[in-house]
């Protein structure tokens, strides 16, 4: 199925182009995995395949290390021509003159009217103008271990914070096992928002004068649930380094019981585990009877500095196409950009009817961080990290990590509100 989505996508892309004599164009990955690396060669073979004498030049950043390398990249002047830009760094770049906007593209582009509502307000996210265009969303639900759950007594996932720490306690009391994969690593700090915002029951990060909510004594409570599972030992104590694989590899080895991911995580779950010893239920709601799982998204950005506008423009509508862009979230997990492919047999599968019962669940809201501020990629890529793996360790108080939260954010907010004046 694979192989036909990629030869359609051939078709698509062979198109009357000018001739652009051995010219290179350099693309950018940051949320890399051998996998996906290997599905983007693919797509972009394609395009040079139609594009006779254009070679494009792929470059793949571990996603750890990501921000930091690309900003040093960035400050030499080594910039792409396209970018994967995810949702988190685009007011940086943005906001300093260094993205092209697609605007114009958009406009005059066949498949704009194609595209789900949510692409074009994300992708028109800072400033209403499109820096970038997404190619998928990531929607945070929670997987659970229907073996496990039997085995510690429990007959169905929790459906509130409270049920979810019962249920982490019950299955941490069978030995070797542990209640919930915690991502105390890079990569981290979605979980810790989706539990504040959820116990608080809102996701007001800012108060009118721009005072950031984050030290309010509801989202201390829900920044206590994670630190309170690690000291009571319902994660595994080496889950404070974990990141995106070694979450995911310990609920498929059964390490732990739940797992709070996107839909990419299936991926490596349905072909690790049985089909009838997991399932995909939504995320668990608080006090206010609301969740907050968190929607992120990544983009394809083309950086101002380009010397080939129209050709990058090219490769990220050949990425985004229908076919391109089926082909890329059948192998990334992502939910789709265009209307259409939410009817895909793909998506209609059983194993994607916790994300979809989430978008339809008035009570669910989708939690999308405020990514209009430049100092979020710094907070999320390094503050956050740090300080979570501080509190995890009995370093921070929950109150102390929320109060430095809320420091650095509050500045950030009223410098963004001054400069709107």
């Amino acid at each position: 199925m694979f192989k036909k989505l990629l030869l359609a996508a051939t078709a698509s892309l062979a198109m009357t182009l000018p001739a652009w004599a051995d010219t290179t164009l350099k693309l950018t990955e940051v949320i890399t995995s051998p996998e996906r690396t290997e599905t983007l060669k693919q797509i972009v073979k394609t395009f040079e395949d139609a594009n006779p004498g254009v070679k494009v030049e792929i470059t793949s950043l571990p996603w750890g290390q990501a921000f930091e390398k690309f900003a040093t990249m960035v400050s030499a002047g080594d910039t792409p021509d396209v970018v994967e830009m995810p949702d988190r760094w685009i007011s940086l770049y943005a906001n300093n003159g260094m993205l092209e906007n697609l605007e114009p593209y958009l406009a005059k582009w066949d498949h704009t009217k194609d595209l789900n509502d949510k692409t074009l307000q994300m992708g028109r996210y800072i400033n209403n103008t499109a820096y970038g265009l997404p190619y998928g969303f990531y929607l945070r639900a929670m997987f659970y271990n229907k073996k496990l759950f039997k085995q510690a007594g429990i007959d169905n996932p929790p459906k509130t914070i409270d049920e979810f720490v019962e249920s982490a306690k019950k299955i941490s009391a069978i030995p070797g096992k542990f209640g919930y994969c915690l991502r105390g690593g890079p990569g981290g700090l979605n979980g810790w928002m989706m539990m504040g915002a959820t116990a608080a029951g809102n996701d007001t990060f800012f108060k009118p004068d721009g005072t950031s909510t984050m030290a309010d004594p509801a989202w201390v409570k829900g920044l206590s649930v994670f630190v309170d599972l690690y000291k009571n030992g319902y994660v595994p104590k080496d889950s404070v380094n974990w990141g995106f694989n070694e979450i995911v590899t310990g609920f498929y080895s059964g390490t732990c019981a739940m797992l709070d991911q996107d839909p990419d995580a299936l991926i490596a779950v349905a072909d690790k585990m049985s089909k009838d010893d997991y399932d995909v239920a939504p995320m668990p709601k608080g006090p206010a009877g609301k969740s907050f799982p968190t929607l992120g998204y990544a983009s394809w950005s083309m950086f101002a500095a380009s010397e080939n506008k129209d050709l990058a423009w090219k490769l990220i509508a050949a990425l985004d196409s229908p076919e391109g862009n089926i082909a890329w979230n059948k192998r990334t997990g992502a939910l789709p950009i265009y209307k259409a492919a939410e009817q895909d047999p793909f998506y209609a599968d059983p194993k994607f009817k916790g994300w979809f019962d989430e978008l339809r669940d008035p009570n669910v809201v989708p939690l999308v961080m405020p990514f209009h501020l430049e100092e979020w990629a710094f907070f999320d890529s390094s503050i956050a990290l740090k300080t979570t793996q501080q509190a995890l360790l009995g370093q921070l108080a929950p109150d102390q990590l929320a109060s430095q939260w809320a420091e650095y954010l509050t500045k950030a907010q009223q410098a963004y509100l001054a400069k709107k004046k």
